[in-house]
């Protein structure tokens, strides 16, 4: 190897890492949870990919037998509806068809149907945060486990430091000293 394809390697310009094409913080603000599944719409993943709406759309036309119901689906007006009110957008620029919305196999499946390097590149990048967002997941509900087990001791816990909380009023007071049993 000569001294320059050596600098030009290890150089500002050396090869970037998929990951850095797409920051993993603008992919996980385009998945949502739709109809209790994690999806990505048409228009976000073509931007993503660097492509039209309509392109995308294209080349799931023509390989529609790629992307059965569990990999992809068009969204409903109770979806669009739920979205809208979920981010408080007023619209979705004006199509005219509802969005596609793809799972994580369905995004899978478009790096076989869109053949460029910036989609195998950016696909890499949308699993790798979808892997990401499942352990997060993951932790979120192991915690949630541990604390429902504890939950009871939790609540009388609470209903004690209620009670010493409670102003002297609230509290029963005892007679100190001598009472008469008749009294």
């Amino acid at each position: 190897m000569t001294s320059g394809a050596k600098a030009r390697q290890s150089g500002p310009v050396a090869k970037r890492k998929s990951t850095d094409l797409v920051p993993a913080e603008r992919i996980a603000s385009r998945i949502y949870l739709v109809r209790g599944e994690t999806v990505m719409l048409d228009a976000d993943l073509a931007d993503l990919y660097g492509v039209e709406t309509k392109v995308l759309n294209q080349a799931v036309g023509r390989n529609r037998e790629r992307f059965p119901d569990d990999f992809m689906f068009q969204l409903s007006r109770k979806d669009l509806e739920h979205l809208r009110s979920q981010f408080v957008t007023s619209s979705w620029g004006g199509r005219r068809y509802p969005p596609y919305a793809f799972t994580e196999q369905g995004v899978a499946m478009l790096s076989s149907v869109l053949r460029s390097k910036r989609a195998a590149q950016v696909n890499v990048a949308i699993m790798r945060t979808f892997v990401r967002l499942r352990r997060i997941l993951a932790t979120n509900e192991a915690l949630a486990r541990k604390v429902a087990r504890h939950d009871q001791q939790i609540a009388v816990l609470f209903d004690q430091v209620g009670k010493l909380l409670a102003p002297p009023e609230a509290r029963k007071r005892r007679s100190i000293g001598f009472v008469h049993p008749r009294d």
